[in-house]
């Protein structure tokens, strides 16, 4: 990767933390992180828990095998930008590195399918806890939302909506800040758990 190098390296969660600042706010030696959801001793979800509480701004790429669905789930919970099966090709994981880097996420085709069915039956209660959340939005953040949700990278929404790509940035954060949301993917399954709009 021309325009990305690996910078630091640790077998396990253990050997990670120590390259990042013990306080937040104070400047990283690092952009984007990959984790193992199974590292020894601290495990990803684990690390990606202290990664959050140390440095907000990171943006993590998490590593996992088939069987691990649930363990995405609250890796998403924990601020995960991207996720990829070990298996992965070497350009599938550039491209999630750069997504992430970007501000962007990234869910590996392989894992979105079995992801989303754990998490399609929707409480009725949480549905229209997600429902009442999004009606704070403007009707065009909600439209930028949808879009999103639909996996529509920032230029892609520009072009949809005949707008800048640093308009739809500026709409993206305000949609985010607005719905308590950390990451786009947070943001997606809000909508998802709102359901269809009526």
């Amino acid at each position: 990767m021309a325009d990305h190098q690996a910078q630091e390296a640790g077998r396990d969660g253990v050997e990670v933390l120590p390259v990042l600042p013990v306080h937040p706010g104070v400047p990283l030696a690092v952009d984007v992180a990959l984790v193992d959801i199974n590292m020894p001793f601290l495990n990803g979800l684990a690390a990606l828990e202290e990664l959050r509480r140390r440095a907000p701004a990171l943006r993590t790429v998490v590593l996992t095998a088939f069987g691990d669905e649930p363990n995405v789930l609250r890796a998403v919970q924990s601020g995960a930008a991207g996720f990829v099966l070990k298996n992965c090709t070497p350009d599938e994981l550039i491209r999630a590195v750069r997504a992430a880097h970007g501000g962007e996420a990234y869910l590996s085709p392989a894992v979105t399918r079995p992801v989303l069915d754990l998490i399609a039956p929707v409480a009725a209660g949480r549905r229209r806890e997600a429902a009442e959340r999004l009606t704070a939005l403007t009707e065009r953040e909600s439209q930028v939302l949808r879009l999103v949700a639909e996996g529509m990278s920032n230029a892609e929404i520009g072009r949809r909506l005949h707008m800048s790509e640093k308009t739809i940035k500026t709409y993206v954060s305000r949609v985010l800040a607005k719905l308590g949301c950390t990451n786009r993917v947070q943001a997606a399954l809000l909508v998802r758990d709102a359901g269809p709009v009526g």
